[in-house]
């Protein structure tokens, strides 16, 4: 006997057909067609501007009924927990000898003491209680409230309202923006591997560039909705230009999409299985990007051969490097490597600063997978962000490549507002290498044997 729907399941079908052809007909009209041609109609800004009236209110009832309830609230130590001024070891052992000892300073300062080890045993204190290269790889606490539970200590039960309005808050997160931004992340990914491909067929030439580029720039900008970003973009006028290397401090994976929905680049990197490398093979058969296998990554030379052929070409887009190597949490810029700027090329700085009230955009890979942490931003309220674009700089005569790269690194954090540290990234995952503490040792040298030289001239 056959199974004949009932008028019910044929009432279901009908509203199920017509929820999918609303849905995807606001996508396409109010999302990806605005990303084609790079137009926004300022609804995320506003969303942006309700969102901080109700962050502020949300977090000024939370001091309220803490001191109601007299509870402390917790406050996060921005410029750590202890205050440091800028002073050099010699100085400060100084001090330890003038506090210590009624003997002639200039005397006593070419043999060592006893009260010496007090100047290595403070700091050594100072960097357990206040690490500031630790701190740099763990997510930065919010003095307001946000209504994400993982943004601040201080959530608890304080009212039946505020209570409320955080359900209300993950019933939209989950129930509406992230299944949004995931179909748009799909679509967006989808569209870039299937039309990369088509234009790699397609003869080498300037229709091939020029559909390139439009592609890729559509591609990001649907990306970018599927984060909900409002990126605020400074100084246009100094955009990389081709043959040059683009250099920016990096936070994220995202940091990525935010540049090249403004902009087409080369991208750099190491090649990859799975689904990053079927959209890798796609891109490069469009897009001259550069790829390196495994084994060939740890070989400088070829390396810095290949980009320095690349940005010799003038026809072919800027490089996008990030030379810390790996994501620092959005309050300062680490030590770059020296590789990109060693070839000789046109540098372009470019400072992202991410504000953390909407969303944490730092990625702790030791903490979280890649999907896991992509789930977490499209569960957040949005990605907002502002690039600045800095003049371009070249090497100066008599300048080194670790030179050059701290002068661009301090012109980075100098912009985006952030703390300009000397410290390797890679110390994220290694332990401190042992030319940092023979440093310090020579430091120490120094000082005795430069004082018994000045005696030994006098």
């Amino acid at each position: 006997m056959g199974w004949f729907p009932s008028p019910f399941d044929n009432l279901l079908c009908m509203l199920l057909g017509i929820s999918f052809t609303v849905w995807f007909t606001l996508l396409l009209v109010f999302i990806i067609v605005p990303a084609i041609f790079g137009v926004s109609f300022g609804i995320r800004r506003l969303c942006m501007k309700t969102l901080i009236k109700i962050f502020e209110w949300a977090t000024l009832r939370i001091e309220r009924g803490a001191k109601e309830k007299k509870h402390l609230l917790y406050k996060p130590y921005t410029n750590g927990i202890i205050a440091k001024e800028p002073t050099s070891l010699e100085e400060e052992i100084k001090e330890i000898r003038r506090s210590g000892s009624s003997r002639d300073l200039g005397a006593a300062s070419q043999e060592f003491e006893l009260s010496d080890i007090f100047y290595f045993c403070r700091r050594g204190m100072e960097s357990i209680m206040d690490d500031e290269v630790t701190k740099r790889f763990s997510a930065e606490e919010l003095e307001s409230w946000n209504l994400l539970t993982r943004s601040n200590y201080n959530f608890q039960y304080i009212s039946l309202r505020l209570t409320v309005l955080w359900g209300l808050g993950v019933l939209i997160r989950y129930g509406f923006l992230l299944p949004l931004r995931v179909t748009l992340a799909f679509t967006g990914v989808g569209l870039l591997v299937v039309l990369t491909t088509l234009v790699g067929c397609l003869p080498n030439g300037r229709m091939k560039s020029f559909l390139s580029e439009k592609i890729h720039l559509m591609c990001y900008r649907i990306c970018v909705r599927a984060l909900t970003a409002i990126i605020t973009y400074h100084d246009s006028e100094n955009k990389p230009k081709n043959g040059g290397i683009c250099v920016a401090n990096h936070t994220s994976p995202i940091d990525v999409i935010i540049l090249a929905s403004d902009g087409c680049y080369a991208m750099v990197g190491q090649i990859h299985g799975g689904l990053m490398g079927v959209i890798q093979r796609a891109m490069v058969k469009a897009c001259p990007h550069i790829w390196f296998e495994r084994s060939e990554v740890k070989d400088r030379h070829l390396v810095a051969k290949r980009l320095s052929d690349h940005a010799e070409d003038k026809t072919k887009l800027p490089i996008l490097i990030f030379p810390e190597g790996t994501c620092i949490n959005n309050t300062s810029v680490m030590m770059f490597k020296k590789g990109s700027f060693e070839i000789g090329a046109t540098v372009y700085p470019v400072a992202i600063k991410y504000d953390p009230r909407f969303a944490e955009a730092f990625w702790n890979s030791s903490k979280f997978g890649m999907v896991n942490y992509l789930l977490r931003m499209m569960s957040s309220w949005a990605v907002v962000c502002s690039v600045w674009y800095l003049p371009p700089m070249h090497k100066e005569e008599g300048e080194d490549a670790v030179q050059f790269a701290n002068r661009v690194k301090a012109a980075i954090a100098r912009q985006g507002g952030l703390v300009d540290l000397l410290w390797d990234g890679g110390l994220k995952r290694d332990k401190v290498k042992d030319t940092f503490k023979e440093e310090q040792q020579k430091l120490y040298s120094k000082m005795l044997v430069g004082a018994q030289e000045d005696r030994s001239r006098s």
